[in-house]
């Protein structure tokens, strides 16, 4: 035991990325076309959960509405896909099923794969930085802040089910035939998808990884803990969080643009509330704190999630409820700190085995013998 803690103790973040190499090339041996699917469709998820984990384990920002900036990616890439199966003119075909079969002015843009890329990044982030400035320039935070990103995911989502002829309402966009010129029938094209986004991912840990070990990084920590210290510093708290909150946005805006032609929709359901809410809730059981435990925890939990479905239609999520629970309740700064919780376990076993007990001071015996005084006979 003693062996395997120092282990994880002294290894460093390469060692984990050596492993977690292997098993991006390993994985499309041993998963069907199907499996290797769905875990790609993961690893996009997980390019949330480091946003995540950037803005509210270092940071403090709890972000209840990541779905919006997911859900821009993801849009933004359908209507490129589309518009390349159109061809040149063409109309996507859900516009004449819905409406009068003419495009929007704001979707001739994207008809460009060079300016598709570009607004991608570009979008997002201008979304996130005047949202974040106006937000966090007033010092609203916390549970406010929670709220209010929240309401704005739900009211993002509202959005698109009520413009059906431009966004494809509830059904959303969806059967999408190429991807850049590639095929996205050809398997080999698939197993090319999932390895894009298995590099895309590690890039954004390793991205992480240089912004928690700079001087940003520190900053973004002192005002998570001491926010009013830091203004006193000299600092601008409000920038500093709108900057981590606009990464934060990019890192999702890049995993909903590669979710859609991985998985071949995007809709409504898949940008709303509870999206978001699970975006969260993948970040808590790997631990939001650390660099790796929201990626672990939410390709796990999203595991679980088919896994249980599969099995037990009906009561999946009871199960992944109760994971919830059980993970709050024995690793309330999640999975990934199971190596120091079981360290100290051991640790403070050992000292209850190997403490001595305090020796216990004697006192002296005494060398004078008592004398006893008696009345003089008279």
């Amino acid at each position: 035991m003693t062996t395997v803690l120092t282990f994880f103790k002294k290894s460093s973040l390469w060692i984990w990325l050596a492993i977690a190499i292997v098993a991006i090339v390993v994985a499309p041996l041993l998963l069907s076309g199907f499996r290797l699917g769905l875990l790609a469709k993961y690893i996009c998820l997980a390019m949330v959960a480091v946003g995540v984990g950037l803005a509210w384990g270092q940071g403090g920002m709890l972000t209840l509405g990541q779905g919006l900036f997911f859900g821009l990616g993801g849009y933004l890439m359908a209507m490129h896909l589309k518009l390349a199966d159109a061809g040149p003119g063409g109309v996507p075909d859900f516009m004449s099923l819905y409406g009068n079969g003419e495009l929007p002015a704001w979707w001739e843009p994207f008809r460009s794969p060079i300016a598709t890329l570009i607004l991608i990044l570009v979008i997002p982030a201008a979304v996130a930085f005047l949202l974040g400035w106006a937000v966090f320039a007033r010092r609203v935070r916390g549970a406010y802040f929670a709220i209010l990103s929240q309401a704005l995911v739900a009211a993002f989502s509202l959005w698109l089910v009520n413009q059906g002829t431009s966004t494809g309402g509830f059904n959303g966009i969806t059967d999408f035939k190429g991807f850049f010129g590639y095929s996205l029938k050809d398997p080999a094209n698939k197993r090319l998808l999932y390895f894009i986004a298995a590099a895309v991912l590690i890039g954004m840990v390793l991205i992480t990884r240089q912004i928690m070990r700079s001087r940003f990084g520190e900053l973004l920590i002192a005002v998570r803990d001491q926010e009013n210290r830091v203004r006193f510093l000299g600092y601008n708290p409000a920038m500093i969080k709108t900057l981590t909150y606009t990464i934060a946005a990019v890192f999702a805006a890049i995993g909903g643009a590669l979710f859609v032609p991985i998985v071949g929709i995007i809709s409504p359901k898949d940008v709303g509330v509870t999206p978001s809410i699970i975006f969260l809730a993948g970040v808590v059981i790997g631990g939001r704190t650390t660099l790796l435990g929201p990626v672990l925890g939410t390709i796990a939990l999203r595991l679980i999630e088919t896994n249980l479905s599969e099995t037990y239609p009906g009561f999946w999520t009871y199960f992944q409820g109760a994971l919830f629970i059980l993970v709050i309740a024995f690793l309330p700064q999640g999975v990934a700190t199971v190596g120091p919780w079981v360290k100290g376990l051991v640790d403070r076993y050992r000292y209850r085995r190997t403490r001595t007990p305090a020796p216990t001071r004697e006192l002296p015996e005494s060398t004078d013998t008592p004398q006893l005084v008696g009345r003089a006979s008279s």
